[in-house]
């Protein structure tokens, strides 16, 4: 049958490269197809949010050690340096955050060379990349340098819902069982989907999980201990709304208003059953004798008690036989990354009750996490992590020292709405990698933290301090952007990978003139872009957030935006190095 009446096309995401032409070259297609790429780069789930959505990103970068995420990310972040101007200053910690900034470095000259020699490219020829205007700097978080933070439980609303039923894209999907019947056409927050394979199989709900629901922006990042009390409230509040309606006699003129006001009212109504459902879900799996055994484990290993002390309860839930492997390997690499390795002999001992209790393909499961630096021993780990060429980076992060260093554990940390810090996003551990952040943006703030050993108890008391005293906090804040990683050299140096701080200079002053006379100079906060190559966990997008609050009420006031190669979980990235096959199959 003839097709040549046809036409063929082939679209690569997110691009075209030379094997895919390979490939299609050695199938006899290359010259029979329209071929071409979308260049799709970052994709915004949120206002603040920006992500480029790859989801082996983690695995290519750590466990097939393909570098293709970094190129893509250099790609998308040299995409908002053409629209908005070179970042000033680019500021990172880790190996490959040392990659990324050379790479982008060095698309930066070839542009500029290209556009020089493009006649139709007027204005880049005439006057380069400049500085933006808009833009403060650019902080690289290499997700290698805070493995532990991924591996520990998020115990944010939105983060439990991820280790819980998995966020994807903004969306989740859930057990009619919980959530009850599908709602009419109307309804904007969730769609069902049948997700049974024969006739008895239980239907899925796919619930939509963003700014658009009337609820959730302002109970996603909350402690999840405090999420029955916000709940609560929202529920006495709508309740007397619709008492005050029913009560008062209402002219034509308030009974418009009450109309007009009913569909924000229904919508906040479906939205209060819908997360007062999935909060009762949680609530079961918080409050199951696993989940505090684990957290137990978990948080002994963070505030940085012995590991040995935990091979008891270790080799306790492996001889359960009950407990997930996922939740058993992301305590072992837990423990592996805090202790920079296990004992040989001790190591040796968790995997022969791994493979006897979870069966024998799993040696292909510790190989790989082996691999991915996650679960080693502590006699391999000084031959395993070797720092890139040039590099002054440490080959193993001393958590003792960087814990004093930056206040990473608070004893007294408030989970309500008076939290003073980001360790509130688990229970008292403040992410190694929003501290980086927080060295250059805030560092005023970190200084008194750790000055008072990690306590916030102070914070709080310095609250008055802070509000008599405005000048000195915002100096310190507005400082933060000119001196870089000032400050905080000597913790930086005790954690492994190398350290970036490059300053990013136009052609000259002229140019930089040209792009405000082009583009115009608009006023208003300036921001930090946060890009974590390797992904971002949803309690560091809520660490971040609450500190972008606290930046924008500032009298130097700036905002920041996070960037990531895709959201992932301690459950995701343990998931990538399990055997899914057993033995004869």
């Amino acid at each position: 049958e003839s097709r040549s009446d046809l036409d063929f096309t082939i679209i690569w995401v997110p691009r075209r490269t030379l094997v895919s032409n390979l490939i299609l070259e050695e199938h006899g297609v290359l010259g029979e197809a329209n071929i071409t790429s979308l260049d799709l780069h970052f994709i915004p789930l949120e206002p603040d949010l920006l992500s480029l959505e790859i989801e082996d990103a983690f695995s290519d970068i750590t466990l097939r050690k393909d570098p293709t995420p970094i190129f893509a990310s250099a790609q998308a972040l040299m995409r908002l340096q053409k629209h908005y101007g070179l970042f000033p200053r680019i500021l990172g910690k880790g190996d490959n955050a040392k990659k990324l900034a050379d790479l982008l470095q060095r698309m930066r000259e070839e542009e500029e060379v290209n556009a020089s020699s493009d006649p139709n490219n007027t204005y880049l020829s005439s006057f380069g990349l400049t500085p933006s205007a808009l833009v403060e700097n650019l902080v690289i978080v290499d997700r290698e340098v805070d493995f532990p933070t991924t591996l520990a439980t998020q115990l944010t609303y939105e983060g439990l819902l991820d280790e819980v039923f998995g966020i994807s894209n903004n969306q989740t999907e859930v057990d009619t069982s919980v959530l009850g019947p599908a709602p009419t056409p109307q309804g904007q927050q969730q769609t069902s989907t049948q997700a049974s394979g024969g006739g008895g199989g239980a239907t899925r709900r796919k619930v939509q999980l963003d700014s658009t629901d009337k609820l959730y922006p302002s109970i996603r990042n909350v402690n999840f201990a405090t999420i029955g009390p916000l709940l609560n409230r929202t529920a006495r509040r709508l309740q007397g709304e619709q008492q005050s309606i029913k009560n008062q006699e209402q002219t034509m003129k308030d009974l418009r208003a009450s109309v007009a006001k009913l569909p924000n009212y229904q919508a906040e109504q479906t939205a209060l059953k819908l997360h007062t459902s999935l909060a009762e879900e949680l609530t079961k799996f918080t409050r199951s004798d696993l989940f505090r055994k684990t957290l137990e484990i978990e948080q002994s290993l963070l505030i940085g008690s012995d590991p040995g002390a935990m091979q008891d309860s270790l080799e306790e839930l492996i001889a359960r036989g009950d407990v997930p492997l996922e939740t058993i390997l992301r305590l072992l690499c837990l423990e592996s990354c805090l202790a920079n390795g296990l004992r040989a002999r001790d190591l040796d001992t968790l995997k022969r009750q791994v493979l006897q209790a979870y069966g024998y393909q799993h040696s292909l499961t510790l190989a790989r996490l082996e691999k991915m630096g996650l679960l080693i021993s502590r006699e391999a780990h000084r031959g395993f992590l070797n720092p890139i060429a040039g590099s002054a980076g440490s080959t193993a992060t001393e958590w003792n020292g960087v814990r004093k260093g930056l206040g990473l554990w608070s004893d007294d940390v408030r989970e309500d709405e008076d939290t003073q810090d980001v360790s509130f996003v688990f229970s008292g551990w403040a992410p190694l990698s929003v501290r980086l952040v927080q060295a250059v943006v805030e560092k005023g703030e970190l200084n008194q933290v750790v000055a008072n050993g990690g306590s916030v108890a102070t914070s709080r008391s310095a609250a008055g301090s802070q509000q008599s005293q405005p000048a000195a906090r915002s100096s310190s804040t507005a400082m933060s952007s000119a001196t870089g990683w000032r400050g905080f050299e000597d913790v930086l140096h005790r954690i492994r990978g190398a350290t970036v701080d490059i300053i990013q200079k136009g052609a000259d002053a002229d140019a930089t003139a040209a792009r405000k006379t082009l583009t115009g100079t608009r006023e208003g906060p300036k921001t930090t872009v946060v890009f974590f190559l390797g992904g971002v966990t949803f309690a560091e997008i809520a660490a971040l957030r609450f500190l972008s609050q606290r930046l924008e009420k500032s009298s130097n006031p700036r905002k920041l935006v996070v960037c990531t190669t895709g959201v992932v979980s301690g459950r995701r990235i343990v998931d990538v190095a399990v055997e899914k096959r057993g033995f004869g199959s």
